[in-house]
Protein backbone atom coordinates (compact mmCIF):
# COMPACT_ATOMS: atom_id res chain seq x y z
CA UNK A 1 0.00 0.00 0.00
CA UNK A 2 1.28 3.84 -0.55
CA UNK A 3 1.94 5.59 2.45
CA UNK A 4 0.94 8.71 4.23
CA UNK A 5 1.72 11.84 1.43
CA UNK A 6 2.59 14.71 2.22
CA UNK A 7 -0.26 17.57 1.87
CA UNK A 8 1.40 19.06 -1.52
CA UNK A 9 1.41 15.45 -3.22
CA UNK A 10 -0.58 15.97 -6.37
CA UNK A 11 -3.50 13.08 -6.49
CA UNK A 12 -5.53 11.96 -9.21
CA UNK A 13 -8.99 10.78 -8.30
CA UNK A 14 -9.89 7.70 -10.01
CA UNK A 15 -13.51 6.92 -9.61
CA UNK A 16 -14.42 2.92 -10.27
CA UNK A 17 -18.36 2.39 -10.57
CA UNK A 18 -19.80 -0.76 -9.45
CA UNK A 19 -23.20 -1.94 -10.12
CA UNK A 20 -24.40 -5.49 -10.01
CA UNK A 21 -22.72 -8.34 -11.37
CA UNK A 22 -19.61 -5.62 -12.36
CA UNK A 23 -16.62 -7.47 -13.41
CA UNK A 24 -14.74 -7.87 -10.13
CA UNK A 25 -11.40 -8.99 -11.44
CA UNK A 26 -11.46 -5.79 -13.15
CA UNK A 27 -12.13 -3.57 -10.00
CA UNK A 28 -9.23 -5.53 -7.87
CA UNK A 29 -6.76 -5.78 -11.35
CA UNK A 30 -7.08 -1.97 -12.44
CA UNK A 31 -6.68 -1.13 -8.37
CA UNK A 32 -3.75 -2.51 -7.88
CA UNK A 33 -2.39 -1.50 -11.71
CA UNK A 34 -3.04 1.92 -10.27
CA UNK A 35 -1.25 1.50 -6.75
CA UNK A 36 1.68 0.35 -8.77
CA UNK A 37 2.09 3.11 -11.08
CA UNK A 38 1.79 5.79 -8.01
CA UNK A 39 4.32 3.87 -6.31
CA UNK A 40 6.89 4.77 -9.29
CA UNK A 41 5.20 8.39 -9.77
CA UNK A 42 5.95 8.46 -6.22
CA UNK A 43 9.31 7.53 -6.38
CA UNK A 44 9.77 10.80 -8.84
CA UNK A 45 7.91 13.05 -7.15
CA UNK A 46 5.29 12.87 -9.18
CA UNK A 47 1.19 12.53 -8.85
CA UNK A 48 -0.41 9.76 -7.22
CA UNK A 49 -3.54 7.92 -7.44
CA UNK A 50 -6.63 7.40 -5.46
CA UNK A 51 -8.72 5.15 -6.45
CA UNK A 52 -12.27 5.04 -4.81
CA UNK A 53 -15.41 2.88 -5.49
CA UNK A 54 -18.85 4.05 -6.19
CA UNK A 55 -22.31 2.53 -6.19
CA UNK A 56 -25.83 2.87 -5.64
CA UNK A 57 -26.48 3.69 -1.56
CA UNK A 58 -29.52 2.47 0.05
CA UNK A 59 -31.40 5.76 -1.02
CA UNK A 60 -30.31 5.46 -4.22
CA UNK A 61 -27.69 8.45 -4.33
CA UNK A 62 -23.99 7.79 -5.49
CA UNK A 63 -21.62 6.90 -2.62
CA UNK A 64 -17.97 5.99 -2.65
CA UNK A 65 -15.95 4.00 -0.48
CA UNK A 66 -11.92 4.11 -0.66
CA UNK A 67 -10.35 1.05 -1.95
CA UNK A 68 -7.00 2.61 -1.28
CA UNK A 69 -7.90 4.47 1.77
CA UNK A 70 -7.00 8.48 1.56
CA UNK A 71 -8.52 11.56 3.14
CA UNK A 72 -9.40 13.46 0.43
CA UNK A 73 -13.18 13.86 -1.00
CA UNK A 74 -12.91 15.04 -4.39
CA UNK A 75 -14.97 14.43 -7.21
CA UNK A 76 -13.31 11.97 -9.44
CA UNK A 77 -10.73 12.95 -12.31
CA UNK A 78 -12.14 10.09 -14.46
CA UNK A 79 -14.62 7.44 -13.49
CA UNK A 80 -14.09 4.07 -14.86
CA UNK A 81 -17.19 1.74 -15.62
CA UNK A 82 -16.28 -2.29 -15.91
CA UNK A 83 -17.73 -4.64 -18.09
CA UNK A 84 -19.52 -7.64 -16.93
CA UNK A 85 -19.47 -11.55 -17.65
CA UNK A 86 -22.56 -11.86 -17.22
CA UNK A 87 -23.88 -9.50 -20.84
CA UNK A 88 -24.09 -5.84 -20.79
CA UNK A 89 -26.68 -3.60 -18.12
CA UNK A 90 -30.28 -2.73 -18.64
CA UNK A 91 -31.47 0.39 -19.62
CA UNK A 92 -33.16 -0.19 -15.87
CA UNK A 93 -29.90 -1.25 -14.25
CA UNK A 94 -27.99 1.86 -15.68
CA UNK A 95 -30.98 4.48 -14.64
CA UNK A 96 -29.65 4.72 -11.16
CA UNK A 97 -26.01 6.26 -12.34
CA UNK A 98 -27.09 8.21 -15.55
CA UNK A 99 -27.74 11.76 -13.43
CA UNK A 100 -24.38 11.45 -11.32
CA UNK A 101 -22.45 10.42 -14.33
CA UNK A 102 -23.93 13.57 -16.53
CA UNK A 103 -22.96 15.67 -13.29
CA UNK A 104 -19.44 14.40 -13.10
CA UNK A 105 -19.03 15.27 -16.80
CA UNK A 106 -20.15 18.22 -16.34
CA UNK A 107 -17.62 19.08 -14.02
CA UNK A 108 -14.86 17.69 -16.59
CA UNK A 109 -14.55 14.39 -15.60
CA UNK A 110 -13.35 11.92 -18.13
CA UNK A 111 -15.20 9.26 -18.97
CA UNK A 112 -14.12 5.46 -19.56
CA UNK A 113 -15.36 1.71 -19.65
CA UNK A 114 -14.29 -1.21 -20.14
CA UNK A 115 -15.97 -4.01 -22.43
CA UNK A 116 -19.67 -3.50 -21.96
CA UNK A 117 -19.35 -0.91 -19.21
CA UNK A 118 -19.82 1.38 -22.32
CA UNK A 119 -23.46 0.76 -22.32
CA UNK A 120 -23.83 2.53 -18.86
CA UNK A 121 -21.96 5.02 -20.57
CA UNK A 122 -24.31 5.63 -23.87
CA UNK A 123 -27.61 5.33 -21.54
CA UNK A 124 -26.79 9.11 -20.59
CA UNK A 125 -26.73 10.46 -24.26
CA UNK A 126 -23.37 11.45 -23.86
CA UNK A 127 -21.69 9.21 -26.58
CA UNK A 128 -24.24 10.21 -29.07
CA UNK A 129 -22.08 11.27 -32.13
CA UNK A 130 -18.63 9.33 -30.68
CA UNK A 131 -16.54 6.60 -31.63
CA UNK A 132 -16.62 3.84 -28.82
CA UNK A 133 -14.79 0.25 -28.54
CA UNK A 134 -16.31 -3.14 -26.68
CA UNK A 135 -16.32 -6.66 -26.59
CA UNK A 136 -17.23 -8.20 -30.28
CA UNK A 137 -19.91 -10.41 -28.95
CA UNK A 138 -22.15 -7.09 -27.69
CA UNK A 139 -21.72 -5.29 -31.13
CA UNK A 140 -24.82 -6.11 -32.39
CA UNK A 141 -26.78 -5.46 -29.05
CA UNK A 142 -25.33 -1.61 -28.86
CA UNK A 143 -25.75 -1.26 -32.52
CA UNK A 144 -29.81 -1.67 -31.47
CA UNK A 145 -30.12 0.00 -28.70
CA UNK A 146 -27.35 3.12 -29.42
CA UNK A 147 -27.87 3.85 -33.51
CA UNK A 148 -26.12 7.52 -33.09
CA UNK A 149 -22.87 5.70 -31.56
CA UNK A 150 -20.13 4.83 -33.78
CA UNK A 151 -18.41 1.51 -33.56
CA UNK A 152 -15.19 0.56 -33.91
CA UNK A 153 -14.90 -3.08 -32.51
CA UNK A 154 -11.69 -4.05 -33.95
CA UNK A 155 -9.56 -1.55 -31.96
CA UNK A 156 -8.61 -2.18 -28.52
CA UNK A 157 -8.99 1.25 -26.57
CA UNK A 158 -9.91 4.56 -28.19
CA UNK A 159 -9.24 7.92 -26.88
CA UNK A 160 -11.03 10.95 -27.76
CA UNK A 161 -10.32 13.76 -25.26
CA UNK A 162 -12.98 13.18 -22.38
CA UNK A 163 -13.82 9.90 -23.48
CA UNK A 164 -11.51 6.25 -23.33
CA UNK A 165 -13.09 3.12 -24.00
CA UNK A 166 -11.61 -0.47 -24.22
CA UNK A 167 -12.74 -3.59 -25.40
CA UNK A 168 -12.66 -7.44 -24.39
CA UNK A 169 -12.93 -8.51 -20.72
CA UNK A 170 -9.16 -7.95 -20.02
CA UNK A 171 -8.87 -4.84 -22.36
CA UNK A 172 -9.10 -3.20 -18.03
CA UNK A 173 -5.40 -3.60 -18.85
CA UNK A 174 -5.02 -1.67 -21.71
CA UNK A 175 -7.06 0.84 -20.36
CA UNK A 176 -5.50 1.12 -16.81
CA UNK A 177 -2.43 1.99 -19.03
CA UNK A 178 -4.06 4.35 -20.86
CA UNK A 179 -4.75 6.27 -17.84
CA UNK A 180 -1.52 5.82 -16.54
CA UNK A 181 -0.13 7.16 -19.61
CA UNK A 182 -2.45 10.21 -19.73
CA UNK A 183 -1.82 11.34 -16.20
CA UNK A 184 1.08 10.25 -14.98
CA UNK A 185 2.96 10.45 -18.30
CA UNK A 186 5.09 7.65 -20.97
CA UNK A 187 8.01 6.89 -18.66
CA UNK A 188 5.39 5.87 -15.32
CA UNK A 189 3.37 3.95 -18.10
CA UNK A 190 6.23 1.48 -19.60
CA UNK A 191 7.43 1.34 -16.17
CA UNK A 192 4.26 -0.31 -14.89
CA UNK A 193 3.71 -2.30 -18.36
CA UNK A 194 6.97 -4.00 -17.57
CA UNK A 195 6.53 -4.48 -13.82
CA UNK A 196 3.29 -6.53 -14.98
CA UNK A 197 5.18 -7.82 -17.81
CA UNK A 198 2.40 -6.20 -20.47
CA UNK A 199 3.98 -5.00 -23.51
CA UNK A 200 1.63 -2.39 -24.61
CA UNK A 201 3.66 -1.67 -27.98
CA UNK A 202 2.24 -5.63 -28.88
CA UNK A 203 -1.27 -4.91 -27.54
CA UNK A 204 -2.16 -1.88 -28.58
CA UNK A 205 -1.24 -0.62 -32.67
CA UNK A 206 -2.68 2.77 -32.17
CA UNK A 207 -0.10 5.60 -31.74
CA UNK A 208 -0.96 7.33 -28.00
CA UNK A 209 -2.47 11.40 -28.59
CA UNK A 210 0.23 13.84 -27.40
CA UNK A 211 -3.24 16.50 -27.19
CA UNK A 212 -4.92 16.12 -24.12
CA UNK A 213 -7.65 18.82 -23.75
CA UNK A 214 -7.63 20.50 -19.80
CA UNK A 215 -11.27 20.06 -18.95
CA UNK A 216 -10.98 20.49 -14.65
CA UNK A 217 -11.43 24.15 -14.99
CA UNK A 218 -14.24 24.86 -13.57
CA UNK A 219 -15.73 27.09 -16.80
CA UNK A 220 -19.00 25.75 -17.80
CA UNK A 221 -18.91 27.53 -20.89
CA UNK A 222 -15.65 27.35 -22.07
CA UNK A 223 -16.72 23.09 -21.37
CA UNK A 224 -19.53 23.18 -23.16
CA UNK A 225 -17.69 24.42 -26.36
CA UNK A 226 -14.95 22.23 -25.64
CA UNK A 227 -17.18 18.99 -25.21
CA UNK A 228 -19.11 20.34 -28.46
CA UNK A 229 -15.77 20.45 -30.26
CA UNK A 230 -14.54 16.96 -29.56
CA UNK A 231 -17.51 15.09 -31.30
CA UNK A 232 -15.49 15.70 -33.91
CA UNK A 233 -18.40 17.41 -36.74
CA UNK A 234 -17.48 20.86 -35.88
CA UNK A 235 -13.55 21.55 -37.01
CA UNK A 236 -15.01 23.84 -39.12
CA UNK A 237 -16.47 26.37 -36.84
CA UNK A 238 -15.46 30.02 -37.02
CA UNK A 239 -15.08 32.05 -33.76
CA UNK A 240 -18.29 34.11 -33.56
CA UNK A 241 -19.90 30.65 -33.57
CA UNK A 242 -17.97 29.25 -30.47
CA UNK A 243 -18.30 32.08 -28.82
CA UNK A 244 -22.38 32.18 -29.88
CA UNK A 245 -22.49 28.36 -28.40
CA UNK A 246 -21.26 29.70 -25.37
CA UNK A 247 -23.44 32.56 -25.04
CA UNK A 248 -20.53 35.23 -25.03
CA UNK A 249 -18.84 38.07 -26.90
CA UNK A 250 -15.64 36.58 -29.05
CA UNK A 251 -13.47 38.63 -26.76
CA UNK A 252 -14.46 37.41 -23.75
CA UNK A 253 -14.88 34.05 -25.29
CA UNK A 254 -11.53 33.76 -27.03
CA UNK A 255 -9.95 35.28 -23.53
CA UNK A 256 -11.86 32.92 -21.24
CA UNK A 257 -11.16 30.03 -23.41
CA UNK A 258 -6.95 30.88 -23.55
CA UNK A 259 -7.08 31.02 -19.99
CA UNK A 260 -9.28 27.71 -18.95
CA UNK A 261 -7.55 25.25 -21.44
CA UNK A 262 -4.22 27.20 -22.20
CA UNK A 263 -4.65 27.49 -25.60
CA UNK A 264 -6.34 29.88 -28.47
CA UNK A 265 -9.34 28.53 -29.83
CA UNK A 266 -7.48 28.46 -32.87
CA UNK A 267 -4.66 26.45 -31.70
CA UNK A 268 -7.48 24.17 -29.65
CA UNK A 269 -9.37 23.42 -33.20
CA UNK A 270 -5.60 23.28 -34.96
CA UNK A 271 -4.62 20.30 -32.35
CA UNK A 272 -8.28 18.71 -32.45
CA UNK A 273 -7.98 18.64 -36.51
CA UNK A 274 -4.05 16.80 -36.24
CA UNK A 275 -5.32 14.47 -33.73
CA UNK A 276 -8.17 13.16 -36.18
CA UNK A 277 -5.56 13.36 -38.99
CA UNK A 278 -2.92 11.14 -37.06
CA UNK A 279 -6.67 8.71 -36.47
CA UNK A 280 -7.13 8.73 -40.37
CA UNK A 281 -3.81 8.29 -41.84
CA UNK A 282 -3.46 5.38 -39.09
CA UNK A 283 -6.34 3.20 -39.91
CA UNK A 284 -7.53 4.48 -43.48
CA UNK A 285 -5.76 4.71 -47.04
CA UNK A 286 -7.40 8.32 -47.66
CA UNK A 287 -5.06 10.10 -49.63
CA UNK A 288 -3.31 13.10 -47.19
CA UNK A 289 -4.97 15.36 -49.71
CA UNK A 290 -8.74 14.01 -48.95
CA UNK A 291 -7.15 13.70 -44.81
CA UNK A 292 -6.46 17.58 -45.16
CA UNK A 293 -10.04 18.12 -46.44
CA UNK A 294 -11.83 16.25 -43.98
CA UNK A 295 -10.45 17.58 -40.78
CA UNK A 296 -10.97 21.32 -42.38
CA UNK A 297 -8.26 22.16 -44.30
CA UNK A 298 -8.68 22.99 -47.81
CA UNK A 299 -4.79 23.82 -48.49
CA UNK A 300 -2.70 20.67 -48.21
CA UNK A 301 0.53 22.30 -47.96
CA UNK A 302 -1.37 24.26 -45.30
CA UNK A 303 -1.80 20.98 -43.58
CA UNK A 304 1.51 19.52 -44.27
CA UNK A 305 2.61 22.41 -41.95
CA UNK A 306 0.30 22.48 -39.63
CA UNK A 307 1.23 18.69 -38.98
CA UNK A 308 5.39 18.99 -39.27
CA UNK A 309 4.14 21.84 -36.70
CA UNK A 310 2.70 19.85 -33.98
CA UNK A 311 3.99 16.36 -34.64
CA UNK A 312 7.54 16.67 -35.80
CA UNK A 313 6.94 14.28 -39.43
CA UNK A 314 5.61 14.88 -42.27
CA UNK A 315 1.87 12.90 -42.58
CA UNK A 316 3.36 10.69 -44.63
CA UNK A 317 6.38 9.96 -42.83
CA UNK A 318 4.01 9.69 -40.02
CA UNK A 319 1.38 7.31 -42.11
CA UNK A 320 4.62 5.10 -43.01
CA UNK A 321 5.85 4.79 -39.30
CA UNK A 322 2.35 4.25 -37.92
CA UNK A 323 -0.11 2.93 -40.29
CA UNK A 324 -2.18 -0.06 -38.56
CA UNK A 325 -3.60 -0.53 -42.33
CA UNK A 326 -0.26 -2.08 -43.41
CA UNK A 327 0.40 -4.15 -40.47
CA UNK A 328 -3.20 -5.92 -41.48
Amino acid sequence: MIGTQEESQRVINVGLLLYTGCQIAMIYGMTDLLEVASRFSKDRGGPIFIVKKWSKGDDGSIISSFVVERPEEARPDIVVVPGRVTGPATQMEALPFIDWIKTQYGQGTVLASSCAGAFILAETGLLSGRTVTMHWVDVEAFRSRFPTVELAPDRITIEEGDLITAGGLMAWTDLGLRIVNRFLGPTIMLETAKFFLVDPAGREQRHYSSFMPRLTHGDSAILKVQQWLQKGDSLETALPDLAARANLESRTFTRRFKSATGLTPAEYVRQLRISKARELLQFTRHSVDQIAWAVGYQDTSAFARAFVNLIGISPREYRRRFSAEDKM
